[in-house]
């Protein structure tokens, strides 16, 4: 199992020191954010390649952001967030299948993004062209022979689960992020394992507290300090014969930043030592 790190792509002038310094803190797999549409092209993908090659650093997964607004809360975050507002839906379709193509220029076969907050009913007018929405950029993944990760949080985990039913493709998985599904207070992660446990393709290893208000998600946290069991997690994990990439999430900046990163690699290869062996 390898444990990695979330790396931000912003700029082409930046991805040199950047993945440089995640080669000397001893990682050798990242999983690359971006929101920027402009910077997916093809020269683009030729120097990244070339900079991850001559570091030894692989790309696990590629991080899809798309156009538009986007708050992080439970009000606003429902007008604005991935897929599910209809204004935004045919642009976000399209940032999507672009961040698959420039994905696949970099050989990358996993795309995650958030899908917003999914409809937890059923029968909710939105729920269907939802759906569509999602069924038309995983066709499009086919076509590349990639997987469209949905990163969980917004959402339950039944919720998703149906989605990924009402879709019915079998390109689907899942980006689980340990600490989201507690900051949006929509499940223990854990347990969410056994809903939808075996589409779980990559993990952002994160922690964080339960909201305290209906507005605000919860407060994310440096790993071991939250209410993610990371023990039961990978417990879990394992039993599932889960044994892919562990991904290290800190949304904060700065040397703290750096701080905790490095806290939380030590922390979890600790932990995935003893409960993986080895």
């Amino acid at each position: 199992m390898n444990v990695g790190v979330c790396v931000n792509f912003v700029s082409m002038e930046t991805m040199e020191h950047k993945v440089k310094l995640v080669r000397e803190q001893g990682f050798d797999t990242i999983q690359l954010l971006c929101w920027d549409p402009s910077l997916w092209t093809e020269e683009n993908a030729v120097t990244m390649k070339q900079i991850l090659e001559e570091n030894g650093v692989q790309i696990s997964a590629f991080w899809c952001g798309w156009e538009g607004p986007c708050t992080w809360n439970f009000y606003e975050g429902q007008k604005t967030l991935g897929l599910v507002p209809e204004e935004f839906r045919e642009m976000r379709i399209k940032n999507l299948c672009d961040g698959s193509d420039f994905a696949h220029l970099l050989g990358v076969t996993d795309v995650v993004t958030h899908m917003g907050f999914i409809p937890e009913n059923p029968y909710d007018p939105n729920f269907e062209p939802f759906c569509d929405a999602v069924r038309t950029v995983a066709q499009h993944l086919a076509g590349h022979k990639q997987y469209l990760l949905f990163e969980t949080g917004q959402e339950t985990p039944v919720t998703m689960l149906r989605c990924f039913e009402e879709v019915g493709c079998d390109n689907l998985g899942i980006n689980l992020d340990t600490a989201n599904l507690i900051l949006y207070g929509k499940a223990n992660p854990v347990d969410a394992l056994d809903v939808f446990g075996r589409h779980v393709r990559n993990l952002h290893a994160k922690d964080g507290l339960y909201p305290i208000n209906g507005h605000d998600l919860g407060t994310e946290v440096r790993l071991g300090d939250g209410k993610v069991d990371f023990r039961a997690l990978f417990q879990k994990l394992k039993e599932l014969g889960y044994d892919s990439y562990v991904t290290i999430e800190r949304e904060i900046e700065g040397a703290e930043q750096a701080a905790d990163i490095l806290y939380a690699k030590e922390y979890l290869e600790k932990i995935i030592s003893e409960v993986y062996g080895g």
